[in-house]
């Protein structure tokens, strides 16, 4: 049957016991296929460049009106012309729509870097879990999607929030990384942060350190937590004891109540980083020893070198106790209540940083406690950057201004 397709046209077709076309007499391969069910289907056919019949499914009558599939048949029809092949287009473009599915960041991460990453980095979960937590807003963008003014509207964000500059880049870089590999593994044409420039930051960051007044909170603060839980674990045997229940461990002749106290004590002692003291194994740590140290395992150190550090009276003294209340079995020094690596004492430390009244203070500027009270003492700064071992001296120069009168020496020299 052939008519010219209108709306006045579609009111008259009736369904039959099969389907029929109705051939449009004004566009050369528009077409209308009417269903038994009544259903009607707007199709184009044509000839692909091989010859091949095609038909191109223009939309169904209840969604699509006469004038909208003519103009889509007239835009296929004008495809054919010039050599598209509107049904292979169709499938292109459905396979191109998959593969975008598929190149989300989130599968990206989930199919091929998290697997690598974990094989290849150290602290790569700790990686893996900042990209998920700090760029879950673009977890489901294709990865040529995160672009540069993308980025540049989240960095305003959390300028806005109060974070610190040189926590956004250390963030971005992560991210930037994972696109990086995406481009190596031709999933990428180009980086799409290619272009996008750091967040200036201050190169001579302010050092924090304890000033004695919190040093001295600090530890009262440490022994009066010890005390505090004690306390709590006696009654809580006493209830225990009064219902028949079994007893916990008792903690009164125990010098220190938990690991806290003993972890803050080496941490300032040796100015070890937070993952190093809780990866701290006892068969590292080498107190019998003429001149007691403890060594800090390659795969556990920041440079992927050991590290071997000679520990102070205090340190010693802190680690002798530590161990005499410790399982004789156990092979972390510090390890968490099931006997795992600890994962993190956030929540103990900031109680802690609480009760001692010490304000902007975190676990790692422990750490700038160690090198700063060392330079304040005198120590040569070569001598601090091997106690540190750090790589660059220049990351040593930050403790340079708190040297005693090291300027005035030098020039006194002079006469």
């Amino acid at each position: 049957m052939k008519a010219r397709i209108t709306k006045s046209l579609i009111k008259t077709l009736e369904p039959k016991d099969r389907p029929y076309e109705v051939i449009d007499t004004q566009l050369n391969g528009f077409l209308i296929r009417v269903q038994p069910s009544g259903a009607m289907t707007y199709y184009f056919a044509y000839r692909n460049q091989e010859g091949a019949r095609k038909r191109f499914r223009l939309g169904v009558v209840s969604s699509v009106t006469p004038v909208q599939a003519r103009d889509a048949a007239e835009m296929c029809s004008s495809q054919v012309i010039r050599g598209i092949d509107s049904q292979e287009r169709k499938r292109e473009l459905k396979q191109e729509a998959a593969l975008k599915k598929l190149r989300t960041l989130n599968n990206f991460l989930e199919q091929q870097y998290e697997p690598w990453i974990l094989t290849h980095r150290k602290r790569a979960s700790e990686t893996m879990q900042t990209i998920r937590n700090r760029f879950d807003e673009f977890m489901n963008y294709s990865l040529d999607e995160i672009t540069v003014l993308k980025i540049e509207q989240w960095r305003r964000k959390k300028i806005n929030e109060g974070k610190a500059s040189t926590t956004i880049n250390r963030q971005v870089a992560a991210l930037r990384s994972v696109l990086s590999k995406a481009v190596e593994w031709d999933l990428l044409e180009h980086h799409p942060l290619e272009k996008l420039k750091p967040l200036k930051v201050d190169r001579t960051p302010l050092v924090r350190y304890l000033e004695p007044e919190e040093e001295k909170r600090l530890f009262k603060a440490l022994d009066e937590r010890d005390e505090e839980i004690k306390q709590a674990r006696e009654r809580g045997n006493l209830w225990r004891k009064q219902r028949g229940y079994e007893l916990k461990e008792d903690l009164s002749d125990f010098k220190y109540a938990d690991r806290m106290t003993p972890m803050i004590y080496l941490s300032l002692k040796t100015g070890l980083r937070q993952g190093e003291v809780m990866s701290l194994r006892w068969a590292d740590v080498y107190l019998d020893h003429a001149s007691p140290y403890l060594t800090v395992r390659a795969e556990h150190a920041k440079s992927s070198k050991a590290r071997y550090l000679p520990l102070s009276p205090t340190a010693q003294e802190v680690l002798k106790h530590w161990r005499s209340q410790c399982d004789k079995d156990a092979g972390l020094v510090f390890p968490s209540h099931t006997g795992s690596k600890l994962d993190n004492v956030k929540k103990a430390w900031s109680s802690l940083l609480k009760k001692a009244q010490i304000e902007k203070f975190r676990w790692h500027d422990m750490r700038h406690d160690f090198a700063s009270k060392l330079v304040m003492k005198g120590v040569a700064l070569n001598t601090v950057r091997e106690l540190c071992f750090h790589a660059d001296l220049n990351t040593t120069l930050r403790y340079a201004h708190l040297a005693p009168d090291h300027k005035s020496d030098a020039v006194a020299l002079l006469g």
